[in-house]
């Protein structure tokens, strides 16, 4: 029997796939529910597997945007299974064909004409000096004294390595941008160009969040099974900031503005497609674990190309982390439909005012950027002030006072 496989679904308002990657070849034998395909939609990559069991035929290239509904291979079920394990001899036969002697005729050879003793390569004083001076490697120069030793000569003939223009490699490679990477790239310049963007900055003071990590992530770790890490902080701080000012949770759409009563929260990731984002939903309704959880699930999912459309859908406000890949300031772009993003940076110690005292602390710059159409700056500002409050005195903004009662420890 020959099994039609057709391009499911992958979410709603989607009519178009792109085949990303073939994980099968013309004629193997798959098993049901092998992954044979990667797709990618304009929202996530997708892994697509096999109905049923049997040999497969491919009817789609590598890079062919295809219709949901479409054919892409056919199965035939009534085929036999193969005797062994293709898969298990080529990998021996590859790691034979990678094993070499450890000592083969033609290393012998090189090794009988050119002996190397414990001079060779080594400059004599003299030569040492003149090669300091000219700033050469000595690795780099070739000795003609006994036993390959750098002799005077050898130095003052030396020429160090400028370089040549035009004389090293011009390549270059092509690789078609993926669906994913184009619908994410035509969205940044859709909302640089049709929203009214404009970035406000602060800097918050870690000192607190540092102490309450140092003192109760261990406990918090042993009872919850996650690590209490920055995100929490983060997110619940954009909370209160959202709760505080609604404008900044709100929307366009048309000639009226949607403000919404809850706080859905984008966390933007680095996937092995691009940048992904997937959504807290509620996250005014999860406690410090539940956060923490929550991030972790959606961030193995994302890194390990397991994320679904719909956990990538909605939205109502983004926080981007840029500070793990090192980045001291940013102006984050924003995510339409939203209006606002928050853009967290590196924490680094610089010097702060305490007490009339200067003294060393770790500083993280925070940067909004928002829609200044239903945005201004009164809400802008007073959002960044609230998240700065929430982050600088978690005890009293965060966790009412009672620490161990917020950590459920």
């Amino acid at each position: 029997m020959i099994l039609e496989m057709k391009v499911p679904s992958p979410g709603e308002s989607i009519t178009e796939v792109e085949i990303a990657e073939w994980l099968v070849s013309d004629g193997d034998y798959v098993e049901k529910d092998q992954a044979i395909a990667e797709v990618d939609s304009d929202k996530a990559t997708l892994e697509l597997p096999a109905e049923e069991s049997g040999i497969i035929t491919l009817k789609a290239e590598e890079g062919d945007a295809v219709n949901v509904g479409e054919v892409v291979c056919l199965i035939d079920t009534s085929a036999a299974k193969p005797s062994g394990d293709p898969k298990e001899a080529k990998e021996a036969e590859e790691e034979k064909g990678t094993k070499t002697p450890s000592e083969t005729p033609e290393k012998q050879a090189v090794k009988q004409s050119e002996p190397a003793t414990h001079a060779t390569g080594v400059p004599s004083p003299a030569a040492r000096k003149i090669l300091q001076e000219k700033d050469i490697d000595p690795s780099s120069v070739k000795g003609s004294g006994k036993g390959g030793r750098i002799l005077k000569e050898d130095a003052v003939s030396a020429v160090p390595s400028m370089g040549t223009p035009g004389g090293g490699s011009r390549g270059e490679s092509r690789s078609k941008l993926s669906m994913l990477r184009r619908k994410v790239a035509e969205r940044l310049v859709s909302a640089k160009n049709e929203t009214a963007m404009l970035t406000t900055f602060n800097e918050v003071d870690m000192s607190a969040v540092f102490e309450l990590r140092a003192q109760y992530k261990e406990a918090f770790k042993e009872k919850h099974g996650v690590s209490l890490g920055f995100m929490s902080f983060y997110t619940k701080a954009v909370i209160r900031g959202l709760q505080m000012y609604p404008a900044v949770n709100s929307m366009i759409d048309g000639k009226e503005m949607i403000t919404y009563d809850f706080c859905d929260i984008s966390i933007a990731v680095s996937g092995p497609k691009g940048l992904m984002v997937p959504v807290i939903r509620n996250a005014e309704n999860l406690t410090f674990r539940g956060v923490e959880a929550e991030v972790k699930r959606l961030a193995i999912r994302a890194r390990d190309g397991e994320i679904t459309v719909d956990e990538m859908t909605g939205g109502t406000f983004t926080i981007s982390n840029g500070g793990v890949f090192g980045s001291m300031l940013s102006t984050p772009i924003i995510n339409p439909p939203q209006s606002g993003i928050l853009g967290m940076h590196n924490i680094v110690e610089r010097p702060v005012v305490k007490n009339g005292a200067i003294v060393a602390a770790p500083v993280m710059y925070v940067a909004l950027s928002y829609d200044h159409r239903i945005i201004d700056g009164k809400e802008s500002v007073g959002f960044l002030v609230a998240v700065k409050e929430a982050i600088e005195n978690p005890v009293e903004h965060l966790m009412d006072g009672a620490i161990e009662k917020a950590l459920e420890l």
